[in-house]
């Protein structure tokens, strides 16, 4: 089912108007922009044992724009997770290579989303700049 489809059928459930439809997207939409900026300044870093910092900021970013924010955070942080685990599968098996770190990775996405400090997962010497 496409994304637009869940979005527009979980609108009609819940009875949201259409003033709230279009916060709630618009906050989807700058939470999804949060999260896409933690994840290339991630990249950029490339900064050894900072992807949890990363995960933890993307999601608290995101939180802050409202519930469509929490909502985009949460779609993106569990697809992520999930099409990691699918790779994982295809490179190591079924040996459980990656669960732990997954599960450590999800413990970050909830704390950000959470609205707890993502500085707790910051490793030290990490530039300023993220």
């Amino acid at each position: 089912m496409k994304l637009s489809t869940i979005i527009i059928f979980c609108f009609l459930i819940l009875g949201v108007s259409s003033q709230n439809w279009r916060t709630f997207l618009r906050e989807a939409g700058q939470g999804a922009k949060d999260m896409m900026r933690a994840y290339s300044d991630m990249r950029e870093a490339n900064y050894k044992n900072s992807d949890k910092y990363f995960h933890a900021r993307g999601n608290y970013e995101a939180a802050q724009r409202g519930p469509g924010g929490v909502w985009a955070a949460e779609v993106i942080s569990d697809a992520r997770e999930n099409s990691q685990r699918v790779t994982d599968l295809f490179k190591h098996g079924d040996s459980g290579h990656g669960a732990e770190d997954s599960r450590a990775d999800q413990f970050a996405n909830e704390w950000g989303r959470s609205g707890k400090d993502p500085n707790h997962f910051r490793p030290n010497g990490l530039p300023d700049k993220y």
